[in-house]
């Protein structure tokens, strides 16, 4: 049985994080997705130190979907490297947790 992953994603502006989430819930990549923000990041980026004003992309997901989510993630984002990071749920309600593995199925080949 696939595993529900919560996967996070970082993004540059309010827009950006929208465009995100729509082509994610739209294509059944993930069930649901929450945006958050503005955050404040501080990381990294070829050998200096950086701060920005970031929104957080929450997404409930299966592992079976992941491959595509990360795809249709980098196709919409701007960064060079966005921050795509898949965490295992490990429990929860049931029927939530059956809920995003029904909501993400990938179509039936039947029609």
């Amino acid at each position: 049985m696939t595993q529900n992953l919560e996967v996070h994603v970082t993004a540059g502006d309010r827009e950006e994080a929208e465009k995100i989430v729509t082509g994610a819930v739209e294509g059944r990549l993930a069930a649901c997705a929450q945006i958050s923000g503005p955050i404040t990041s501080a990381y990294w980026w070829e050998g200096k130190l950086e701060k920005d004003e970031e929104f957080l992309v929450v997404m409930k997901t299966t592992e079976d979907r992941l491959d595509e989510l990360v795809g249709s993630v980098k196709a919409a984002h701007s960064y060079d490297t966005p921050e795509i990071v898949a965490v295992p749920i490990v429990g929860g309600l049931g029927d939530y947790l059956e809920w995003i593995k029904e909501e993400t199925a990938a179509p039936s080949s039947d029609g």
